[in-house]
């Protein structure tokens, strides 16, 4: 394998610039976590960049392999029928690049009881 393993945090976009801070800092904390890895954002829409300059920027700089993760709560439309089209067309574009497709983060119960957790405290907290 040639360069970094990538990883692209995949999320919807949107025109507030602010929207984007927790996607930031989460890309943040997962290159701190992971320094072998090359983390990336890329957006459905309305930001920059979307999936296939991601891919095409990271296949540019040498990386053969990309996992990318859906940042998603719930498996709507866009992750279950624009994503898999927008990931084949990333590897028709990259043949020689492997990018794997994880489920959305709102699947998994270890992020759902981080979000339980969450909201308990704000029962004691408010």
């Amino acid at each position: 394998m040639h360069g970094k393993p990538g990883v692209i945090l995949f999320a919807h976009g949107s025109r507030d610039p602010r929207w984007v801070e927790p996607f930031e800092r989460l890309r943040d904390k997962l290159s701190a976590q992971r320094p072998d890895a090359d983390v990336r954002l890329a957006f459905l829409e309305l930001m920059t960049p979307n999936l296939a300059d991601a891919v095409a920027n990271m296949a540019s700089q040498g990386t053969s392999e990309i996992t990318l993760v859906p940042v998603f709560l719930g498996q709507g439309g866009h992750v279950r029928r624009d994503l898999p089209a927008l990931a084949d067309a990333c590897r028709a574009a990259h043949p020689g690049l492997a990018l794997h497709v994880s489920a959305a983060i709102g699947e998994d119960d270890k992020v759902l009881d981080a979000l339980a957790e969450y909201c308990g405290r704000m029962i004691d907290g408010h």
